[in-house]
């Protein structure tokens, strides 16, 4: 009896290994790591991953980006995204077990910005019953140039933060962008009022945040169909919404309270500071540059004249 209690132990302990080695081999020969210059075709349908290793970080590296290009003509392919190939196969796992909707896909762009220093994998899954070839590549731009405009933005919205804040120029053209994009929220809730009563109301609070957050996903991906389709209705819309939001502009007038136009100052250095940070993936550059535009902007005269003693 024990002797048979044995052998099945041993047959499903044998049963597991195999498993693990056939899930191991079938990893290998999807998973491919690519460096700058490199490309991988793929004529075979299901899950492929394509990872980066983090590189060291040098301070001429700040404004360094990766770039990985999906060449394909296909339109229906999933995208994962993650840290290691583990975490987009985890991803790919629940989303064939859930719903086809791909909760974890990133947006179906065929180019990838990723951070050179730190470890990132993009899976790409492609149907069986669709022509599934394409080709992944991957370039480097060792100086990006919309992060150098990124920093470059903030560091002069920073340094004239407090004559924007005094500016009434400044004030009219804030005060129409923020009434057309509040008309515009107006607007989205009062159609979300109109079927507060009917099915879809009650199909979005039963579904709650995935159902919006897919809405939401649908609206931003399709505006530029949106704004082409109808741009009569776009531009005149705008155009009124921009001369009702002056009027109350110029009704109001321009702020005059000095602690209002401080808070919009620092607003605005805060917003500056942000660009500076998100600029670079090398965070730590990024937020030094910070912390020396805080001390050059506060203590202008000690930098000087330290700098003009070095």
């Amino acid at each position: 009896m024990n002797w048979k209690l044995f052998n099945r132990v041993k047959t499903v302990v044998l049963l597991i290994l195999i498993n693990q080695k056939l899930a191991r081999a079938s990893t290998a020969n999807s998973l491919h790591y690519l460096e700058p210059g490199d490309s991988v075709e793929n004529s075979t349908p299901g899950l492929r991953i394509f990872c980066h290793n983090a590189k060291s970080k040098y301070l001429i590296h700040t404004w360094r980006t990766l770039i990985m290009n999906l060449h394909t003509d296909l339109d229906n392919y999933d995208l994962y995204d993650g840290k290691s190939s583990m975490e987009v196969m985890e991803k790919h796992d629940i989303n064939q077990r859930s719903w086809k909707f791909n909760w974890f896909g990133t947006k179906k762009s065929k180019e990838f910005r990723i951070n050179p220093f730190e470890d990132t994998c993009i899976g790409i899954y492609t149907y069986p019953y669709n022509n599934h070839h394409y080709k992944m590549s991957m370039l480097i731009q060792k100086i990006d140039s919309w992060r150098v405009l990124m920093t470059l933005s903030g560091i002069i919205l920073f340094w004239i933060a407090r004559r924007l804040s005094m500016n009434p120029l400044f004030y009219y053209i804030t005060g129409i962008s923020l009434g057309v994009t509040f008309s515009t929220l107006i607007l989205v809730w009062f159609f979300a009022k109109l079927i507060g009563r009917g099915k879809t109301m009650y199909l979005m609070v039963g579904t709650g945040w995935a159902m919006s957050s897919w809405l939401a996903r649908i609206i931003w991906e399709n505006a530029q169909v949106i704004l082409l389709q109808y741009r009569d209705y776009v531009i005149w819309y705008t155009l009124i919404t921009s001369i009702i939001s002056f009027l109350i502009c110029y009704r109001i007038g321009p702020v005059t309270n000095t602690r209002t136009k401080q808070i919009i100052q620092w607003f605005l250095q805060g917003s500056g500071l942000i660009l500076v940070y998100l600029s670079s993936y090398f965070r730590e550059a990024s937020l030094s540059m910070c912390i020396l535009l805080i001390i050059a902007y506060n203590f202008p005269k000690v930098v000087f004249y330290k700098g003009k003693n070095y």
